[in-house]
């Protein structure tokens, strides 16, 4: 048995049940995400805080899930891809997009293309960009403020990510439609 198994409202703490309550609300039912950050509920709330917050950035939409994607795809999150390729869908997201993510191919929109170049640079150098690294993503028409708002980003899937790593949170019926593992990937395209 997992050390973090998924709560639930009746198994949650007093403390984790208001995050839990809120992200029923949201989505109508609780994610097994939710759930087994519920153990810190300190983590519950910083990831719905921060992905409130990405959801105000100048992102687009469709960019903010490139890059949920990206960091997603790249980190090896089975969980993570699944519901993020489908919340994509629910968007009304280009399947291509989606599906050259998750595959590591070329996405054929070279600005989503050059996005999510500069997001795996940023995970990959954990930072350490090189000037050439933001005046690609420069010269795709993005700004130094989208910079800052794909950081949003990349923090809100690392933690995420790692949740679903530790724990190896199930997977969703919501999300199985969308299932997709590591071996999925193939090297060097993106």
């Amino acid at each position: 048995m997992s050390d973090y198994p998924v709560l639930t409202l009746e198994t949650a703490s007093d403390e984790a049940r208001p995050v839990l309550e809120t992200t029923r609300a949201a989505f109508g039912f609780i994610p097994n995400l939710l759930g087994v950050m519920a153990h810190s509920p300190a983590l519950a709330e910083a990831y719905l805080t921060v992905s409130g917050l990405f959801d105000k950035s100048d992102l687009t939409p469709t960019e903010r899930q490139v890059v949920l994607l990206t960091v997603s795809q790249y980190h090896g999150c089975h969980y993570c891809v699944a519901a993020h390729s489908t919340l994509s869908e629910m968007q009304g997201i280009a399947a291509d997009v989606v599906a050259a993510i998750r595959n590591d191919q070329l996405i054929a929109d070279a600005k989503l293309q050059a996005l999510r170049v500069f997001v795996r640079a940023v995970v990959e150098k954990r930072g350490w960009l090189e000037p050439r690294d933001q005046e690609a993503f420069y010269a795709a028409g993005y700004e130094p403020h989208h910079v800052m708002d794909v950081l949003v980003g990349v923090a809100q899937k690392t933690m995420s990510n790692f949740t679903n790593h530790i724990a190896q949170t199930p997977l969703d019926d919501a999300f199985s439609a969308h299932a997709w593992n590591p071996e999925q990937r193939s090297a060097g395209h993106g």
